[in-house]
């Protein structure tokens, strides 16, 4: 007779069974680890200064549009808020021609080219 005839024993079943187990617990057990251990996304922290960044920008574009201040000293500029410019433009409007001459002459000094500064001589001079 053949040793292939006989029945596998219930001790050795019971060690597949456990052997089985054993190995799907491991596979679960290092699946939850690898997914609950995740690391920060990348660029998680250049996302953050890119949001403070814009919020400054923002405020202030809210504080150059909403206040009176200087756009050139030099040249006399001043930054009006968008409602005042507007009642300032009316009120000059009432006269075109000076209204016409006015803006001409703003354009003019805002547009200004600064004069060349002067070429050193030549050494040999």
């Amino acid at each position: 007779m053949s040793d292939s005839n006989k029945k596998p024993s219930s001790v050795s079943g019971a060690i597949y069974t456990v052997a089985i187990l054993g190995t799907f617990l491991i596979i679960g057990w290092l699946a939850w680890l690898m997914l609950s251990t995740k690391p920060a996304p990348i660029g998680a922290d250049r996302s953050v200064e890119r949001r403070k960044a814009a919020a400054d920008l923002k405020l202030a574009d809210t504080e150059i549009l909403n206040n009176i201040g200087w756009q050139d000293q030099s040249k006399n500029l001043v930054r009006l808020p968008v409602d005042l410019a507007m009642q300032v433009t009316i009120q000059k409007a009432k006269d075109p021609k000076a209204a016409r001459a006015d803006l001409l002459a703003r354009l003019d000094k805002a547009t200004a080219v600064p004069p060349k500064a002067p070429e050193q001589p030549s050494e040999f001079e």
